[in-house]
């Protein structure tokens, strides 16, 4: 799919740094984007070079009064990236404690072609609950990028820092892009 809006949502993990790598990548294949951050995750960002790309406010709060109107066009598809361990339980269980989670929940609710880019190390992913929940997010038909056929292994245990270069920022948006494009054509419930 050529064009649309793509929503991303960043989390509190060293690639979030980067995120205008995605920002750009959309922009190149002619899609509008707007980042939403949890609240860990603004410390960072640069917010003010992603607003500057974007051309929309990062949001990380709900609107500051309750008559306020939405300014984001309709999502096309969702990013969730970097994804924490404590936000993709987050997102399986339905926790909205924030207004990133809440948005998340409402666009794979409203079955918005999303996906999921854990940023990990493999203690964490060997978790019961982390293992459960990446597997109730793909039944739930969310892309979740993570494994050998992905090419996005969980990493060592302190070994953070110098996996972040590599994240896999292209991989994400072709997976985004391709979903999108296997929407049906006559649907309506888009955020």
């Amino acid at each position: 799919m050529t064009g649309g809006h793509l929503q991303i949502v960043v989390c509190a993990a060293g690639p979030a740094a980067d995120v205008t790598q995605l920002i750009t990548t959309a922009m190149q294949q002619s899609w509008t984007t707007a980042v939403t951050a949890t609240p860990s995750a603004l410390e960072f960002i640069d917010m003010e070079a992603i607003e500057r790309l974007t051309g929309h406010p990062v949001r990380s709060t709900y609107r500051s009064s309750p008559g306020a109107r939405r300014s984001l066009p309709a999502a096309d598809a969702l990013i969730i990236a970097p994804a924490t361990y404590n936000s993709v339980n987050k997102i399986t269980l339905g926790i909205a404690d924030n207004y990133a989670m809440t948005t998340v929940a409402e666009l794979i609710g409203r079955r918005v072609p999303t996906v999921v880019v854990p940023f990990v190390n493999a203690a964490l992913a060997a978790r019961a609950p982390f293992q459960r929940a990446v597997a109730d997010l793909r039944a739930e038909r969310v892309r979740v990028l993570l494994g050998t056929d992905d090419g996005w292994e969980p990493h060592p245990p302190g070994s953070g820092n110098s996996r972040q270069k590599a994240f896999p920022w292209a991989t994400a948006f072709e997976a985004a892009t391709r979903l999108a494009g296997e929407v049906p054509a006559g649907r309506t419930d888009r955020s």
